[in-house]
């Protein structure tokens, strides 16, 4: 088994594949409550095949932090100012395959939107790192 991180974007993923799409801040309060009753039943269908780990939808604001020198106060900067993605949620998967793991990815992309129609979004699948990476 491996696990694998499945992201979902507000924004920066390629646009997803229905014709006549409409971002979610546009949707029916009827089409939100359908989408998220998907997510859901994707995730106990996972957690049935025992390759649920976890999730979580994150709200559109942050700040980036980092480190700037001993004794002085954490840098900020944003939010997401100058960045293009925006991550809207993730799921992490333990399954057996990469194979399975873009099952997974396609299986949550298939979620409905407006009209209940699937709205196909590209999902991000991301292994997680078994061991360092190699430095030559």
């Amino acid at each position: 088994m491996a696990k694998y991180l499945l992201l979902k974007h507000y924004r920066g993923a390629p646009e997803p594949a229905c014709e006549d799409f409409v971002p979610m801040d546009q949707w029916t309060p009827e089409e939100i409550d359908a989408h998220i009753t998907f997510m859901n039943h994707v995730a106990d269908t996972l957690r049935e095949r025992g390759e649920f780990v976890d999730a979580q939808a994150l709200s559109p604001e942050g700040t980036f932090v980092r480190f700037d020198g001993e004794g002085r106060p954490p840098l900020t900067d944003g939010p997401f100012a100058e960045s293009k993605d925006l991550i809207a949620g993730w799921m992490i998967i333990d399954v057996d395959s990469t194979e399975r793991a873009h099952e997974a990815a396609a299986f949550l992309s298939s979620a409905p939107g407006p009209g209940g129609r699937p709205i196909g979004e590209w999902i991000e699948v991301r292994p997680f790192m078994s061991e360092p990476p190699a430095i030559a």
